[in-house]
């Protein structure tokens, strides 16, 4: 089944009561228990819900896996696998990486007693030398947000199998359609479904997916225990957005290409981040992995004054946090998607006051171009 049938077939679409063409808001915190010493069906929202089963059956057939889980946020999903290890475990992650999964790592790993090291994850030797007696996970962005670092998947998948250590990749940028972490060896693929699976900013919402049946049990008992089980209403907003994720990924990603092209030829332009780009230092590895260069891009400026003048100017994308929405997004990630990080972190790792970061919607490209053009100077 190709991908954009798959979008609409492949999983779920249906009700298998009413026959309705979309999945019911099964919009109930309880359910009527009709035979209370032999219940089998639905007993509580947070423990399970149709509409919410649906998206996870969703995100199971997107990543071909046996499993999938929805949950309330992108950082619900992440902390609920985060929270597998335990007071004396090893965690091996890279140095780029998403401003939430830091605070958690920083914030709570360490005060729980779970052992912390940032390896260059672009570097498949650090990644190896990195392993301790006592780790229990890698945890792999890739490409890492927001400069679009990229990690050779399957060869940390595979010292990590050597070692018998657990693998999660976040896969918020590429999504299940450029690129597939459980088929390059990685246990768990994570999604901030707020992005481009939902895509259209008015979701926030996690995805899990796993073929590993020993983690899947513990996974659900974090969803239901923790609390972050996806709510029906987004459920089904994810549920509407996602059928047309071919569609718009397709354009989204044909923008970022020329974006990118158009920003490498400007001399005010410092540096461009995106995978795509032939020039970009691991572009041989992303694609050996991924099967275009996704819809996001960084660039750097020269100075601030720069930067203040863009987001003055700037006309067609929207300027906020966040990305994977159908309009272009502009973002700060200095005080943004990482202000919660020291900034001293913030500067090591390369987001500095002069980075910015592009998410393509689907307008007409030339209109695009031509807004930023006005405003690089």
């Amino acid at each position: 089944m190709n991908i954009n049938t798959k979008l609409l077939h492949g999983y779920p679409v249906i009700d298998s009561e009413t026959g309705a063409s979309s999945i019911p808001k099964y919009q109930t915190s309880t359910f009527h228990q009709k035979d209370v010493f032999n219940h089998t069906g639905y007993s509580y929202s947070r423990f399970a819900n149709p509409t919410v089963d649906a998206a996870e059956k969703c995100i199971a057939a997107l990543e071909n896996a046996k499993y999938g889980l929805a949950f309330s946020s992108g950082m619900a999903a992440i902390n609920s696998v985060l929270f597998l290890l335990s007071n004396g475990d090893h965690l091996v992650l890279g140095k780029n990486i998403y401003g939430g999964t830091y605070q958690t790592v920083t914030d709570f790993l360490s005060r729980f007693g779970v052992e912390c090291t940032f390896v260059d994850e672009s570097n498949v030797g650090e990644w190896e030398e990195a392993v301790q007696d006592n780790t229990k996970m890698f945890y792999l962005e890739s490409p890492s947000n927001p400069l679009l670092t990229i990690t050779d998947l399957e060869a940390v998948a595979n010292i990590a199998k050597q070692h018998g250590i657990l693998t999660a990749c976040d896969n918020t940028f590429m999504t299940p359609l450029a690129q597939h972490p459980l088929e390059l060896g990685i246990d768990i693929a994570i999604h901030s479904a707020t992005k481009f699976i939902n895509g259209h900013s008015d979701v926030v919402a996690g995805l899990l997916a796993t073929n590993n049946e020993e983690i899947y049990p513990q996974l659900k008992t974090h969803q239901k225990a923790l609390g972050g089980t996806l709510g029906t209403e987004d459920a089904w907003l994810l549920l509407r957005g996602v059928k047309t994720m071919g569609l718009r990924m397709e354009k989204s990603v044909s923008n970022a290409l020329q974006l990118a092209e158009f920003l490498e030829s400007k001399v005010q332009v410092k540096t461009v981040y995106y995978p795509g780009l032939a020039s970009h230092t691991n572009h041989d590895v992303h694609m050996k992995q991924a099967s275009d260069g996704g819809a996001v891009l960084s660039f750097e400026l020269e100075n601030t004054d720069q930067v203040k003048a863009l987001f003055d100017n700037c006309q067609v994308p929207i300027v906020a946090v966040s990305l994977g929405g159908v309009e272009s997004i502009l973002s700060y990630p200095w005080m943004m998607s990482h202000a919660c990080m020291p900034e001293e972190e913030r500067l090591k790792m390369g987001v500095t006051p002069t980075l910015l970061r592009f998410s393509c919607g689907i307008e007409d490209c030339d209109d695009l171009i031509a807004d930023l053009d006005k405003c690089i100077n």
